[in-house]
């Protein structure tokens, strides 16, 4: 996201490139109260001050928005005289290599230096060069309010707004999925006549709409890694429960039909786990029951294998009382470290699944705070290799959201709570995007 900002002298440049060196930089946020800058150590201010000026080697610097026009910022763009080095002391190489060991945080401030660096991170080159680094960073996205949405840096601890989505009343009351793939957050609704997709890029700060999936459709499975993501199953129009899945490339903006999954299901969940993409549960059949099975999609082959009783155990309350089943959120689940976990919000519990002998088990306890209704407005994600439950009581307008994580490789869950915002919402979509 282009976020932050501030300026490099040729000076600091060489202590850049080396490996494990973590890059100062200083960031500002909108406040609509103070115009302040987030606060930061005092010997933090006072060693970025130096990076306030920008050596007169690369040529009139400016300071460009997310919101500015190509033209303007072409026009403001400064010298263009580096634009096959970017940094003419080390070369071209060596900068890229600098700049991908920086966080993605500054690179709203490193593409206001010059055109050449605003091209680079713009055309989302530099975060290809960083997946294929392994180089990632993890960004929490989630919405507590119907057309807004939020962003958590956990390394950085720092909350920022996205750009309002402009959409009509009836997507904005519809049911929505979200999901993280590449650079990009896609949010699925509904319009009067037909399923809708907003798209966000990290890119450019804004939102777009006109993608289409080949067979449009709500409420199903779905998973990224990397730069594609796969959905699977979900409704139509007419309310059918759908078989068919289809495969998401961020990088070409394409859709692609894959084979149709064994069952017809909704409302189910999607992972990737070594390699392969599973979805888990949901309902379907005619009668619309609870499905305990899953199916593994091998990418490779190009087949679908069902898993019976993947699908960790829903709560007792479903079908008891007259309660359907869509009336329980689609399963819990998350995988960190090619690991399946899930939530089991009725007993407050973390479970995590055998791959060998194919159930469940008991690890440990979910974070107090971690309130649902059914499992909705409940967010268990996985992190990087930590897993995160976004949750909290609302309580006469005074309720607020936590994010807390565990990492699964350090033990027993112990949940160490990141960051606590007030809002008198419950979570309403929740994707992570790894770049």
């Amino acid at each position: 996201m282009l976020e932050g900002r501030y300026l490099l002298s040729r000076s600091d440049l060489a202590s850049l490139c080396q490996s494990d060196t973590k890059w100062p930089y200083i960031s500002y946020m909108l406040d609509l109260n103070s115009k302040r800058p987030l606060d930061e150590d005092d010997d933090f201010h006072t060693q970025t001050n130096k990076f306030l000026r920008l050596s007169d080697d690369y040529g009139e610097s400016f300071r460009a928005s997310p919101e500015q026009s190509d033209d303007d910022q072409q026009s403001h763009g400064g010298d263009s005289s580096d634009s096959d080095s970017l940094i003419n002391p080390i070369g071209r190489d060596i900068s890229i290599s600098c700049l991908i060991r920086c966080s993605r945080s500054d690179y709203g401030s490193i593409a206001s230096v010059n055109q050449s660096f605003r091209s680079l991170i713009r055309s989302g080159e530099l975060y290809r060069l960083r997946r294929q680094k392994g180089v990632i960073e993890h960004w929490v996205y989630f919405s507590c309010h119907l057309l807004e949405w939020e962003a958590f840096d956990p390394i950085r601890n720092r909350w920022m707004h996205l750009p309002r989505m402009a959409s009509n009343e009836c997507f904005m009351c519809s049911d929505k999925e979200s999901l993280a793939v590449g650079t990009e957050l896609l949010v699925f609704g509904r319009e009067y006549m037909s399923h809708v997709i907003y798209r966000y890029s990290i890119l450019t700060n804004s939102w777009s709409s006109g993608m289409r999936m080949n067979a449009p459709r709500c409420l199903f499975g779905s998973a990224s890694l990397g730069e594609k993501a796969i959905l699977a199953g979900g409704c139509d129009l007419e309310g059918n429960i759908l078989s068919s899945a289809e495969m998401y490339n961020s990088e070409t903006q394409t859709w692609k039909l894959l084979p149709s999954m064994n069952k017809p299901r909704k409302m189910c969940s999607g992972v990737f786990m070594d390699g392969k993409f599973f979805v888990i549960g949901g309902i379907g059949g005619s009668e619309s029951k609870v499905l305990t099975c899953g199916e593994e999609f091998d990418l490779e082959a190009e087949t679908w294998t069902e898993i019976p009783n993947m699908s960790p155990a829903r709560s007792g309350a479903v079908g008891e009382n007259g309660m359907p089943a869509a009336a329980e959120a689609p399963p819990l689940v998350a995988v960190v470290n090619n690991e399946l976990y899930a939530a089991d919000y009725a007993e407050m519990e973390v479970r995590k699944y055998d791959k060998e002998r194919k159930l469940w088990f008991m690890v440990g306890s979910l974070p107090p705070r971690a309130n649902s209704m059914n499992g909705w407005g409940l967010a268990f994600r996985a992190c990087g290799d930590k897993l995160i439950v976004i949750g909290g009581p609302n309580v006469a307008g005074e309720g607020y959201i936590e994010l807390n994580s565990w990492v699964p490789s350090e033990g027993p869950p112990r949940w160490d709570m990141l960051a606590r915002k007030q809002s008198a919402n419950f979570v309403y979509n929740c994707a992570v995007m790894g770049c």
